[in-house]
């Protein structure tokens, strides 16, 4: 006879046993992970290794081959859409490319949310954009569209409507991604900021090492549909998997090979 573990009150997000395949490709293979409540949980690895597809798996538009992804002890696969649309509620998002709606105005890219899931009077949502607006220090920017904002401005932007409703959870898609040094050092101070003043919970999908470290509680290092390391940033620093001392000082020397073998190249001559 089984017996189901119970739900760990500390994580908020219990993944469990997860197997998923795209075709005939793994991208995780019986991967165990949790994110704790109010802590900033890092998901990295290299490009391409499947860390946007855990977000989407967590969000709920995707649905695992096998294993669990829980919120709060609930499976979120098992969800009928009432409850999966009220739990994603409590997750905001910030998209790696920012993915504002470009028709719209600042202010109703922040409003978005609000209307979507609550039936507040305008008053009260210009209230809540202006407060979410100038918790990233962009009060007074609500007439502006977004092919007037910045790189930086537009990431800003999103990240104000993903906290739009107080969420329990933020996702962080490569926030660092194509940024400016001055910019990633903005956002790495807001995402800091954000967690203490609001107690969020967050997960940062990242290939940007000393960013993530510099903020990260705990961190997930994923590859090969496996999770190659974990630890706090000090713990990682210090792991003995040659996997992840390769990622975290981007060496070419170790267990990740950069180059195609000469017989890959071979096999794909151009037959005359």
């Amino acid at each position: 006879m089984s017996h189901q573990m119970p739900p760990d009150s500390q994580a908020l997000i219990e993944v469990r046993d997860l197997s998923f395949n795209r075709g005939e490709r793994v991208i995780y293979d019986r991967v165990n992970l949790k994110i704790r409540r109010g802590q900033i949980t890092a998901i990295m690895g290299p490009s391409g290794t499947g860390k946007t597809t855990l977000l989407r798996l967590i969000g709920g538009q995707l649905s695992p081959d096998q294993g669990e992804v829980l919120l709060d002890g609930v499976n979120i696969a098992r969800m009928p859409r009432a409850e999966l649309f009220s739990a994603r509620a409590r997750m905001g998002m910030l998209f790696q490319s920012g993915a504002l709606f470009t028709d719209m105005s600042v202010y109703e890219n922040v409003a978005f949310p609000i209307r979507a899931h609550t039936r507040l009077p305008e008053n009260l949502i210009a209230e809540l954009v202006a407060l979410k607006l100038e918790s990233v220090g962009l009060r007074g920017a609500e007439l502006l569209m977004p092919a007037e904002l910045s790189g930086g401005m537009n990431r800003r932007v999103a990240l104000a409507r993903a906290i739009a409703l107080d969420p329990d959870l933020i996702m962080y898609d490569e926030p660092f991604a194509g940024q400016d040094p001055i910019v990633k050092g903005v956002l790495t101070r807001l995402i800091r900021s954000l967690r203490e003043a609001l107690d969020l919970t967050s997960i940062i999908v990242s290939h940007d090492v000393s960013e993530t470290l510099s903020i990260a509680d705990y961190i997930y290092v994923v590859a090969e549909g496996k999770i190659q390391g974990e630890g706090t940033p000090a713990e990682l620093k210090a792991h003995v998997s040659p996997f992840v001392q390769q990622f975290l000082t981007g060496s070419i020397e170790g267990p990740v090979d950069y180059q195609f073998s000469h017989q890959t190249y071979l096999s794909h001559e151009v037959r005359s």
